[in-house]
This record gives structure tokens, sequence and C-alpha cells, in this order.
């Protein structure tokens, strides 16, 4: 018998900081994005162990219509299943790519209203689904009792001329 060499160690893959500002939580949500990393992601959105405030999704109307599921109460856990299945069907070597433009944001006290335009590109392998999504997100976010930023409601609005975020969240629902 001879010991073999060990393995290296797991790099992590994010750049996953602590939100103590809002641009940090911004950061994290397009890092765990790239990194389809579901547990960072799910840290960018409010957690009833931190604070009152409950996570709500508003989908963009066009998507409502499509995808009546995205209506139900839509929370962390399906945000969760949204993003695991949606991981299984992008190649490991290919990011999703969440691009923010046009940011402003407006402050009330302990919370934040931050509005962008976004476009997303997510490489999955079905080729009957689009690949490129866009749109404008409304985030309000909180400081939890921990003084870390998360996303307590999310609206998404559809732009005319391409699917919008929700589109995407109903089909990998």
């Amino acid at each position: 018998f001879t010991t073999r060499n060990a393995e290296p160690p797991e790099k992590p893959r994010s750049d996953f900081q602590s939100a103590v500002t809002p641009e940090i939580l911004i950061s994290n949500l397009i890092n765990s994005l790239k990194d389809k990393d579901v547990e960072n992601y799910l840290a960018c959105l409010s957690n009833p162990s931190f604070t009152s405030k409950v996570f709500t999704f508003l989908p963009s109307s066009e998507a409502l219509s499509q995808f009546p599921a995205l209506g139900d109460n839509w929370g962390r856990s399906n945000e969760s299943q949204y993003l695991r299945n949606l991981r299984v069907k992008v190649p490991d070597a290919l990011p999703i790519t969440l691009i923010i433009t046009n940011s402003s944001s407006s402050s009330h006290g302990d919370s934040l209203t931050f509005t962008a335009s976004y476009s997303l590109n997510v490489p999955h392998n079905d080729l009957s689904i689009p690949s490129n999504y866009q749109g404008e997100l409304i985030f309000e976010l909180v400081r939890d009792s921990r003084s870390v930023w998360s996303i307590y409601f999310w609206r998404d609005i559809k732009r005319a001329d391409s699917p919008s975020w929700s589109e995407l969240k109903g089909r990998f629902y």
C-alpha cells in the first residue's frame, strides 16, 4: 500500500460578501447567478429568521397570464426551485450573465427602493426557450437584524421587445 497525493481543496466559486451596503447586495446577486450558486442567490432575498419582511415577487402581467404559478404567493422556495431547475440546463462552463444599467435608489430609513434596467443572458441548452431576457426591476431592500441588506419585494416589468425575467422563472419553475 502507498499513500496517494492529496486532492486540492475546492476553491470557492464566488465573491460573496456580507451585504453591508446595497451595492454589495446587487453585486452578490450578479455573482450568485454567474456562479449558479443557489444558496448565495437565496442569501440575497429577505430571510424570515432576520427580518419581519417576507420576500415577495410580483411578475410582469404578461408572464403571469402565461404562467399562473407566478401568482401563487411566489417566495423564497419558488426562487430556489426555479434556479435549481435552471442550473441543470446551463452547462457548468458557461455563466448566467446579469447586467444592471440605469440604476437609481431612494432611501427610507432601514429600507431602500432600487430601480434599474436589466439584461439577462442564460446560455441554457433548450433551443425552444429564449436565452436573453430584458426589462425593468424594482427591488425593495431592507436592512435586517444583522445589518445586512436583502431584497424583500421584487417587481418585474416587461419591455415590449423582449421576454422578461418573469417569463424565465415561469418556464423553469
